[in-house]
């Protein structure tokens, strides 16, 4: 198994058991999300409760919840949403952060192509949903999320030059 972890905070934010699709010259992952429900297994242990003496629903608190996948895996945390002058000013940030850390013929392409991508990102900010990993960290990669037209799933997306493949 494969585990892409921040490679800023060391967050995991993304393993191979979700497809990703790369868009805008590779600089992003586009990767499909779904709503799951969490908790609340019914498990029928063969006992029959009227023949038991017991009520025939003893009242046990129904605990399932609708969750993300991908933010329920991860532990990913909602931030608040970024106007455009917010945003701009992280991906000038994230850039000097990220572009030390990267391989010299990775940079290049970082810098050639991180252009279209944050104009991308900037095409849809109004209807981005801005994540990060479980540490929070102040200088985290942002994972986005949004509703494709007709969408009842979120499509997620990622930085790509942003993740370190780890095998697990």
């Amino acid at each position: 198994m494969l585990v892409y972890q921040d490679l800023i905070t060391g967050d995991e934010l993304l393993s191979d058991s979700f497809p990703y699709k790369e868009i805008e010259n590779g600089m992003l992952w586009e990767v499909e999300g779904k709503w799951v429900v969490k908790g609340a297994v019914d498990v029928d242990i063969g006992a029959n409760p009227s023949a038991e003496g017991g009520e025939e629903d003893e009242g046990v608190d129904d605990q399932a919840v609708k969750v993300v996948d991908i933010v329920d895996t991860f532990r990913l945390q909602e931030q608040p949403p970024f106007d455009k002058k917010q945003f701009v000013a992280y991906v000038k940030k994230y850039i000097k952060l990220i572009t030390p850390k990267l391989e010299p013929e990775k940079q290049e392409l970082f810098k050639k192509h991180i252009e279209g991508a944050t104009k991308y990102l900037l095409s849809k900010l109004s209807d981005l949903q801005f994540f990060v990993g479980e540490s929070m960290h102040d200088d985290s990669t942002l994972v986005f999320a949004y509703y494709k037209e007709g969408a009842t799933d979120p499509t997620f997306l990622y930085f790509a030059y942003g993740l370190k493949e780890v095998k697990c």
